[in-house]
């Protein structure tokens, strides 16, 4: 009896471990994502400095910077739980959402389209909740 509940002692203590270790992981790349978002948005502007490009709505780019951080989370979490929990897909469909206005404002998109854009992403999430 005593060999059993050791075992299961032993067996908790792994778990915890391992949900620790991820969570370390997922703050070092979190700081490599919102390095590189950085990076990228001050290439922009460089560039712009240097070549004469202009974006008109260079505001918009600040959109994508929640974006990208949402489908670095869904990332994160599939790689930890090697499948699209609903928390992950619900964070898949925000981080695509924005990533849609973002677009929609930086290359000046008619926002007729934005609308049927909604509905075909809406079906989509209900097609993968429906999977579960």
């Amino acid at each position: 009896m005593s060999d059993t509940i050791e075992s299961l002692k032993d067996a908790e203590k792994e778990a915890m471990e391992a949900e620790n270790q991820p969570r370390s992981v997922r703050e070092h790349r979190g700081n490599i994502t919102g390095g590189l978002i950085l990076i990228g948005i001050g290439t922009i502007f460089l560039l712009s400095q240097f070549t004469g490009w202009y974006i008109q709505n260079w505001w918009a780019l600040f959109i994508f910077i929640p974006a990208i951080l949402k489908l670095n989370e869904v990332w994160q979490r599939y790689q930890a739980d090697g499948r699209l929990t609903h928390e992950t897909r619900g964070s898949l469909f925000g981080g695509i959402l924005l990533g849609m206005v973002g677009s929609f404002f930086l290359f000046s998109i008619s926002w007729n389209l934005f609308w049927p854009l909604v509905l075909i992403l809406l079906g989509a999430g209900a097609l993968l909740n429906g999977r579960s």
